[in-house]
């Protein structure tokens, strides 16, 4: 049975950056080994410990959320215990009732952003549906003046009749 874990660890802060990517590798192979799943990798980077560690004032922390079963956690232990950048480490089962509601909250802020990209896209695709619509509106109405200059000519032919149908009443 596969349940959700947190692992929490404060590396050397003098580790560089190829140490501490070999690290993530090798936990994420662990863990894909035994079927597991990484959820989420959170770096928070260098920070200022509450006590020295080690001579250490400062320590990189890195908490990882994973699915694992309960066997292959003691291989993640044992890998933690034997690497020297490693000065602390936890591993805790999160609370079911925590997860469950953090996955719902990710899947309604993901159903909004997909909403919010296609209503983006809908604005945009009016936008240019508009914008195509003045092009066609704008290119008649530059030969309409020549037309119109013809119809303006019978409008004035009929417009003395009327005229003079007023001045006979008056």
């Amino acid at each position: 049975m596969r349940r959700d874990y947190e692992l929490g660890f404060i590396l050397n802060p003098e580790a560089n950056e190829d140490q501490i990517r070999a690290l993530l590798e090798r936990i994420e192979q662990i863990v894909a080994n035994h079927g597991g799943q990484i959820v989420k990798v959170n770096q928070w980077g260098r920070r200022r410990l509450a006590y020295p560690i080690e001579r250490h004032r400062d320590g990189y922390y890195i908490f990882i959320d994973m699915i694992l079963t309960p066997e292959s956690v003691s291989e993640l232990e044992y890998t933690m215990k034997v690497t020297e950048t490693i000065l602390r480490y936890m591993v805790k089962k999160r609370d079911p009732k925590a997860v469950q509601k953090e996955r719902a909250e990710r899947a309604e802020r993901e159903a909004r952003e997909a909403r919010a990209a296609e209503a983006a896209a809908a604005a945009e695709a009016a936008k240019a549906e508009q914008a195509e619509q003045t092009e066609a509106t704008e290119a008649p109405a530059q030969e309409a003046p020549a037309e119109e200059a013809p119809q303006a000519t019978e409008e004035e032919s009929s417009t003395p009749a009327s005229s003079e149908g007023e001045s006979v009443q008056a």
